[in-house]
């Protein structure tokens, strides 16, 4: 039986529900040398977390950027365990108010790690309030209302914030300037991926073969989290229509069943290249006529479909639409037709 319902569609996006964060607490590495891949972050990280210790103080404030599933949350549980303190972990839409900020880091401990999740996302007081508070260790506390207001100062014990952002570039400068280390997360290549699924499939206790590995890396994305999500649709088909060894022979038919094929698209993917190979010629076409042609709206397929579709250049986004690259159609099974300068939408 699977371990969360996923459909086709989801299985190769790079987000997740809390259903599946709770199934991949059991295959996060604890410490820095058991973290596979981003070797200069790792690197970089491991000089700044080892200096503070020897130190005896908290580390500076980090920012980790990238991707969503490139594993920001389980590098911020590793520094808080690398320094052996305590994480508390909240995400900026959860706070609404500066109050529910300051609620916060006034009951945090010496040393104590603060994992603020989506923080481009904090309401703009917030934002405020945790300048002072990274910067000085400092809240100021508003008693009263109206003219009779006034700010009390409360010290704060020194803390390490750990912020992690998908759109670095939505982060204000005042923001940004305040951490001391900005590590950038990068995709990961197969071969990295590959020793995710071999740890995995270990503390899974399920026998992975090298060849599963190398195929299901494959069709990651680049990804570890559509990587771990796969290796257990692949488990599931193993335990349900195979002889639970997860074989190639099970890889490639337990991909085939969630429709992830050789480059990791899923039919979502396949739908736009075929729109727009097949009805609009390879385009350009614009956005919404393409969306309507697939049965999507338009922000699902310029945020779901379109970023790795542009990253495996197999789309490319021009001023006057979208068009299909030679790999496209060559993905297709498909003969690209002479250029066009045909608008579509």
């Amino acid at each position: 039986m699977a371990d969360e319902a996923l459909d086709a569609e989801s299985v190769v996006r790079p987000g997740a529900d809390e259903l599946e964060r709770a199934a991949e607490a059991a295959l996060r590495p604890r410490h820095l040398d058991e973290f596979v891949g981003q070797k200069v972050v790792r690197e970089q990280l491991s000089l700044v977390l080892e200096a503070a210790v020897g130190r005896g103080r908290a580390p500076d404030h980090v920012l980790l950027s990238g991707p969503p599933g490139l594993g920001k949350t389980t590098l911020a549980m590793i520094i808080a365990a690398e320094l052996g303190t305590s994480l508390r972990v909240t995400s900026g839409p959860a706070i609404q108010h500066a109050g529910d900020l300051a609620a916060i880091l006034s009951s945090l401990e010496e040393g104590e790690v603060l994992f603020l999740d989506e923080i481009h996302r904090l309401a703009r007081p917030a934002e405020e309030l945790l300048y002072v508070a990274m910067e000085d260790f400092r809240v100021d506390v508003v008693v009263g209302k109206g003219a009779g207001a006034s700010a009390i100062p409360l010290a704060l014990p020194p803390f390490t914030v750990v912020g992690a952002t998908t759109r670095a570039g939505l982060l204000p400068a005042p923001l940004r300037d305040r951490f001391g280390f900005t590590g950038h997360l990068d995709f990961y290549a197969d071969d990295e991926l590959e020793k995710v699924l071999l740890r995995s499939a270990g503390l899974l206790g399920v026998p992975l073969a090298h060849e599963a590995a190398a195929e299901i890396a494959s069709r990651s994305r680049g990804t570890p989290r559509i990587a771990n999500r796969l290796l257990r649709r692949v488990r599931d088909w193993a335990q349900v229509r195979g002889d639970g060894t997860l074989s190639l022979a099970a890889a490639r038919s337990a991909l085939e069943v969630y429709e992830v094929d050789r480059l990791g698209l899923d039919r979502l993917d396949r739908a736009v290249l075929t729109a727009l190979c097949t009805r609009f010629g390879g385009g350009p076409v614009g956005l919404t006529t393409l969306a309507v042609a697939v049965g999507e709206e338009p922000e699902t397929v310029e945020t779901v479909a379109e970023p790795f579709l542009v990253r495996e250049g197999l789309i490319g986004r021009t001023p006057r639409g979208r068009v299909a690259t030679a790999d496209a159609w060559a993905h297709l099974g498909l003969d690209a037709p002479a250029p066009s300068g045909t608008l579509f939408g």
